[in-house]
C-alpha cells in the first residue's frame, strides 16, 4: 500500500568520505569520516530535519554501504522504503578535499553501472509521488536510462501539480555531452512548477548568464517559481508577479558542498507552509549558511529552531575547523 509523504525526493545517493583535515590533498589526508550523501538524499534529510514526513526514491548496491544508507535514512527520519538494493552493483563512494572558502573538489570512485540510474518507471509508487506535498527531482537523474524514463513517468503522474521541483543539479561526468543535458532540461522544465539552480546551472538551462534574465527564461519555459542561487551574493527568486533578492548570511565556510541541499530542504519547508517569496529565500539562505559552516552534509542539516535562531542572530560566527 502507498504511504503519503509531505516530501518525496527522487535521485542520487552515495557514501561521502570527507577529510578530517582541511587544506590538504588526497595524498596528504590522514583520515576521513563516512557520511550519507547525494544531492536528492541530502534534500530529503534536510526536509525531515525541519519536521516533515519524507521519503527518498533511490537505489544502492547490495553491499554494506547500502545497509549503511538505509540505517542512516532511518536515523534521520527519512523513509528507506524506496531506497532498495540492486544485486551485483556497488554503492557509490565519493571523496572530497576541503580548501575553504570556495574550493571543494569531488572525486567519484565509481565504476560500472550506477545503482541510482537503475530506477525503473514500473517500480515507482506513483500514488506516493502524485500525493506528495512537494516532489523533488534533479537534472542528474535524466543523464541515463532507465532513470530518465522513470522521471518522466513521475512527472506525468504529477500533471504539473504545485510544488513539483526540478533541481538543476548538473554534473558533467554523468552526461555524454553538455548538449545532451541541455536537450533534457528543455524537455523537463515544462513538467516542473519550481526550478532551482546556481548561476552556471541556470545558464545551462536557459543560455542566460545574468541571473535576472535566467529566472525570466525559466518562467517562460513553464515554471511558476524560479530560484537562482548566487553563493556569497545571495539568492534571487522570481514569479510572474514578484522578484526578490536576498543577501547571503555571512559565515566562515568549512565545507560548501551541502549548502545547496540544505537550501533545498528549507525551500520544501517554505513551500509546504505557503510562505511569501522573501521569507522563503531568507529562511533557505540561513539554512544553507549553517551547513556551509560545518564539515558534514546530511549530519549537519539544521532543525527548525536552529534556522530561526540564525535568522534572529544575523551573521554567524563560526570556529574554523582547520
Amino acid at each position: 500500500m502507498s504511504e503519503r509523504f509531505e516530501v518525496v525526493c527522487l535521485g542520487r545517493v552515495s557514501i561521502d568520505m570527507y577529510p578530517l583535515q582541511t587544506g590538504l590533498g588526497l595524498d596528504a589526508i590522514a583520515s576521513f569520516g563516512k557520511f550519507l550523501g547525494g544531492s536528492a538524499t541530502n534534500v530529503a534529510v534536510a526536509a525531515a530535519r525541519l519536521g516533515h514526513s519524507t521519503a527518498i526514491v533511490t537505489r544502492t548496491g547490495a553491499d554494506g554501504f547500502g545497509r549503511f544508507v538505509r540505517s542512516e535514512l532511518e536515523r534521520f527520519g527519512v523513509s528507506p522504503r524506496y531506497a532498495t538494493p540492486v544485486e551485483g552493483m556497488q554503492t557509490p563512494v565519493t571523496f572530497c578535499e576541503l580548501f575553504p572558502p570556495d574550493d571543494f573538489p569531488l572525486y567519484f570512485y565509481q565504476s560500472g553501472p550506477l545503482p541510482y540510474f537503475q530506477i525503473r518507471a514500473d517500480e515507482l509508487d506513483i500514488a506516493a509521488i502524485e500525493s506528495a506535498g512537494v516532489y523533488w527531482s534533479t537534472l542528474t537523474g535524466l543523464a541515463q536510462e532507465p532513470s530518465r524514463e522513470a522521471h518522466q513517468a513521475a512527472w506525468r503522474a504529477r500533471g504539473h501539480k504545485a510544488n513539483t521541483v526540478l533541481d538543476l543539479d548538473y554534473r558533467a561526468r554523468f552526461w555524454r555531452s553538455r548538449e545532451e543535458a541541455e536537450r533534457e532540461v528543455q524537455r523537463a522544465l515544462p513538467r516542473a512548477t519550481v526550478a532551482i539552480g546556481n548561476v552556471e546551472e541556470c545558464a545551462l538551462a536557459t543560455g542566460e548568464t545574468n541571473p535576472i534574465a535566467a529566472a525570466r527564461s525559466l518562467l517562460d519555459a513553464g515554471v511558476e517559481l524560479a530560484i537562482v542561487k548566487q553563493g556569497p551574493l545571495g539568492a534571487l527568486g522570481m514569479t510572474s508577479t514578484d522578484t526578490v533578492m536576498v543577501p547571503a548570511m555571512q559565515v566562515e565556510v568549512v565545507n560548501g558542498l551541502g549548502a545547496g541541499d540544505a537550501f533545498g530542504g528549507a525551500i520544501c519547508h517554505a513551500l509546504l507552509a505557503g510562505w511569501p517569496l522573501e521569507r522563503m529565500l531568507r529562511f533557505a539562505s540561513a539554512a544553507g549558511a549553517l551547513v556551509a559552516s560545518r564539515l558534514e552534509c546530511a549530519n549537519a542539516m539544521p532543525g527548525l529552531g536552529e534556522v530561526e535562531q540564525a535568522l534572529l542572530s544575523g551573521p554567524t560566527a563560526v570556529t574554523d575547523m582547520r
